[in-house]
């Protein structure tokens, strides 16, 4: 059985404030974003955030429209705010009750080019069972398994399934799978809470159970952290430390009822070293692929960007007795961006320059003997 995980960065779309040049022009938005979103969420709105929400409104092209480059503000009743012909935003709720609403980003669809590349290394990927990170949503996803990964001569999985999460900016975790491999038992832990209220997990932590064509089983937990280049670094890393601890929970409980062969994969936002991933690196058995003798990095140890050894952040985290049945193990490079000149590896002939890279995260995969 090949399993295999890979960070698609959306199939169809994305929010336009993440399809610009560099991350450093994105970041101010999303974070600007955020913050409003925070302070609408709240069921009384005081004097300072009523000031604070009128900056951000202008800040984020809101003054004269609902409508901006990057967001959109929903007003379907009640009312939240006025706009004065003199100018600038009064807000005129007092709190969440008093209108119904949302802001949402702006979407726009990914490159053409970009999203067929995807397609390729995941058709590449032969993978029986392959975990996915930001992707839309399930109709989104099943779409793109059935037209995109065919259209390009991969054969569709069988089973698609994704569940919302906790993320804005609709990007979720999911999981296909073959025909010979059925999803059975879908627990999801969208609503685990931290101790100030908060969610845990800044998308999801689902537990797949996958029963395999000879009638074994093994639990998959897909997996996105949180990102280290959103929000304070004090903050981010104690949500990472946080998600982390809480997934090391799971996979306890998991052994505890005996499931003994457990699977933590996906984008985990941190290097192995990290403090934040301590507590489920080295607080728990689980062992990485990347470990094994099997496992074949082709010289590049990270996954992400570059691919130094600072740019390993995706994982599969494997449980004693699936560690012991890895016979093989590699990394899916050739949909990634590899430099203008000196070329780091060997890419797609159709990924000519760097926005039709299908991910700057490569794909990885493990096969197994179960």
């Amino acid at each position: 059985m090949r399993l295999a995980a890979y960070n698609v960065e959306n199939l169809f779309d994305r929010a336009r404030a993440m399809n610009l040049d560099s991350w450093a022009e994105g970041r101010p938005i999303l974070e600007r974003f955020a913050k409003l979103n925070a302070l609408l969420g709240r069921a009384t709105y005081a004097a300072a955030d009523k000031t604070r929400m009128r900056a951000l409104l202008v800040e984020l092209g809101l003054e004269r429209s609902d409508v901006a480059p990057f967001v959109i503000l929903r007003r379907n009743r009640g009312g939240l705010l006025k706009r004065p012909t003199a100018g600038g935003v009064e807000i005129i709720a007092d709190g969440r009750a008093d209108w119904v609403g949302s802001l949402e980003l702006r979407d726009e669809p990914i490159d053409e080019q970009a999203m067929r590349n995807t397609a390729r290394v995941i058709a590449d990927l032969r993978a029986d069972v392959l975990a996915v990170v930001e992707a839309e949503n399930r109709p989104a996803l099943a779409q793109f398994n059935d037209r995109i990964v065919t259209a390009l001569g991969g054969a569709p999985f069988r089973h698609v399934m994704l569940i919302d999460g906790n993320d804005d900016r609709g990007i979720d975790v999911g999981l296909l799978t073959g025909a010979d491999y059925q999803i059975g038992r879908l627990r999801s832990h969208v609503d685990d809470r931290l101790a100030n209220g908060g969610p845990v997990f800044s998308r999801d932590c689902p537990e797949f159970e996958v029963t395999t064509p000879g009638g074994g089983r093994l639990v998959v937990l897909v997996n996105h952290f949180k990102s280290k280049g959103f929000g304070a670094k004090a903050a981010s890393d104690a949500r990472r430390r946080a998600q982390a601890g809480r997934v090391a929970e799971i996979y306890a409980a998991l052994i505890e009822t005996g499931e003994t062969r457990v699977a933590v994969v996906g984008d985990l936002n941190d290097t192995p070293d990290s403090a934040t991933l301590a507590p489920l690196l080295g607080g728990t058995d689980l062992r990485d692929a990347f470990t094994h003798p099997a496992f074949d990095d082709d010289g590049h140890p990270g996954t992400h960007g570059a691919c130094r050894a600072g740019d390993k952040i995706d994982y599969i985290l494997l449980s004693p007795e699936l560690y012991a049945r890895v016979t093989g193990g590699g990394v899916e490079r050739r949909g990634m961006w590899a430099g203008a000149r000196a070329k780091r590896w060997t890419m797609y002939d159709t990924l000519t320059r760097e926005q039709e890279a299908a991910s700057d995260h490569a794909a990885i995969w493990v096969d197994l003997g179960v």
